[in-house]
């Protein structure tokens, strides 16, 4: 699969979870077991999608493609993980998920740019 392909893709999951966030209520019992497998059940291959992502954007950054550091790209996944979690547990304060959802929208818009303008 294509690095511009999977960060469309994850750039929707981020949309997605931002949705959720904004929508649902925090689960009245964090330690609900069923509430845990339905997270793991929808989260598990995002997890996947950006294992994937994160190998494929270090080895685009080490030949050069795209101009990102690879510690944003690190840090672009834990932020990606933490948006996760933190959308479905909704236990952070606005402020600090929009902060965590910009910065990894601004990579992927970054490396989607970059990308597209590498292919024409």
């Amino acid at each position: 699969m294509e690095l511009k392909i999977l960060t469309q893709q994850l750039k929707q999951h981020l949309n997605k979870l931002k949705e959720r966030y904004d929508h649902f209520e925090p689960p009245k019992n964090r330690r609900d077991k069923d509430f845990f497998e339905l997270v793991k059940r929808e989260t598990t291959p995002v997890y996947n999608l950006l294992e994937m992502w994160e190998e494929m954007a270090l080895e685009k950054v080490k030949e050069r493609e795209i101009n990102v550091h690879p510690q944003q790209v690190t840090t672009t996944r834990e932020n990606m993980e933490l948006v996760l979690m933190h959308s479905y547990y909704i236990d952070a304060r606005r402020k600090r998920y929009m902060e965590i959802n910009h910065s990894v929208l601004y990579i992927f818009d970054q490396i989607i740019s970059e990308l597209s303008v590498l292919n024409k």
